[in-house]
C-alpha cells in the first residue's frame, strides 16, 4: 500500500511454537488431561466419617446424667426444706440445739422458786432469741442459693441435650461440607483441565505493519555503505555509498 511521499507499508507475521523436542510431551500432557476430565476421576471428598463421634465412656456419662437429671437429686428438696425451716424457726433440729439452753433456764427459775413462772418464760425468751435469730439470718442468707440449686438437675439436663446438639451440629455440618465439594466437582475439574491445557499452548501468530520510506532508506544505506568501505579504502568510499543506497532502494 502506497503513502504521500513515495513510502510504503507492508506486513510482517510472525509464527511462534513450542520447540520441536516439546511437542509430544506437550501433546502427551494434554492428552492426560483430557483422560482425567472425561473419565470423572478428579477430585474426590474423603471417604470417610469426618467428625469423631462419642466414645462410650461419653456416652455412658451422658447417658447417666441424663437419667439422674431427669429422675432428680433427693439433696435439692431436703436443702430447700431444712433453709425453709430454719427461716420459719419449725426446723426441729433446731428445737433440738435449743434444749441445753431451756433446761439451764429452768433449773435456774427452780433455784429461784419460779419455775413455770412468767420470769421463765421471759428468760427463755431472752436465752433463745439470739439462737433462732442468727439461724434466721443464714436461712435468709442461703435461700438464694437454694433456690438456684433447685435448678440442678435441669441444667445437668441441659448440658447433656447440649453435647448432643454440638455433635449432631457437627455431623450436619460435615455433611454439608460433602454436598457442596460435590457440588463443585464438575466445575472444579474443567477448571482444572482447562488449566492443565494453557500451560500448552505455547506460541502464537502475531502481525506487525511496518512503513518503509525509499529514500530515506537510500540515504540510509548509501551512508552505512560509504563508512564500511571508507573504513577499508577511503578512495572508494564513493563506491560504497552507491552500494548501499542501491540497497536501500531495493530494500523498500
Amino acid at each position: 500500500m502506497s503513502k504521500g511521499g513515495g513510502g510504503s507499508t507492508r506486513t510482517i507475521t510472525q509464527t511462534s511454537g513450542p520447540p520441536a523436542y516439546a511437542k509430544p510431551f506437550l501433546e502427551y500432557g494434554m492428552g492426560q488431561a483430557k483422560e482425567l476430565y472425561t473419565s470423572g476421576t478428579g477430585q474426590q471428598y474423603y471417604p470417610g466419617q469426618t467428625v469423631v463421634g462419642y466414645s462410650p465412656e461419653s456416652e455412658a456419662a451422658l447417658a447417666a446424667q441424663r437419667q439422674m437429671a431427669v429422675s432428680g437429686s433427693p439433696f435439692i428438696p431436703a436443702t430447700q426444706q431444712a433453709i425453709y425451716q430454719n427461716l420459719t424457726g419449725t426446723n426441729p433440729l433446731m428445737s433440738a440445739a435449743m434444749q441445753p439452753v431451756v433446761q439451764q433456764v429452768q433449773a435456774e427459775a427452780a433455784k429461784a422458786g419460779r419455775y413455770g413462772s412468767g420470769y421463765q418464760q421471759a428468760a427463755l425468751g431472752q436465752a433463745l432469741a439470739p439462737m433462732a435469730y442468727q439461724a434466721q439470718q443464714q436461712a435468709i442468707q442461703q435461700a438464694p442459693g437454694a433456690y438456684e440449686f433447685g435448678f440442678a438437675d435441669l441444667q445437668k439436663l441441659a448440658e447433656v441435650g447440649a453435647a448432643r446438639e454440638a455433635q449432631s451440629q457437627a455431623e450436619l455440618e460435615a455433611d454439608m461440607r460433602r454436598f457442596e465439594f460435590e457440588q463443585q466437582v464438575p466445575a472444579q475439574a474443567l477448571a482444572n483441565y482447562m488449566s492443565m491445557i494453557q500451560g500448552g499452548t505455547v506460541g502464537g501468530t502475531s502481525s506487525q505493519p511496518v512503513y518503509r520510506q525509499p529514500i530515506g532508506s537510500a540515504l540510509s544505506g548509501a551512508l552505512g555503505g560509504a563508512q564500511m568501505i571508507g573504513s577499508f579504502a577511503p578512495g572508494y568510499a564513493g563506491y560504497g555509498a552507491a552500494a548501499g543506497g542501491l540497497a536501500g532502494l531495493l530494500g523498500a
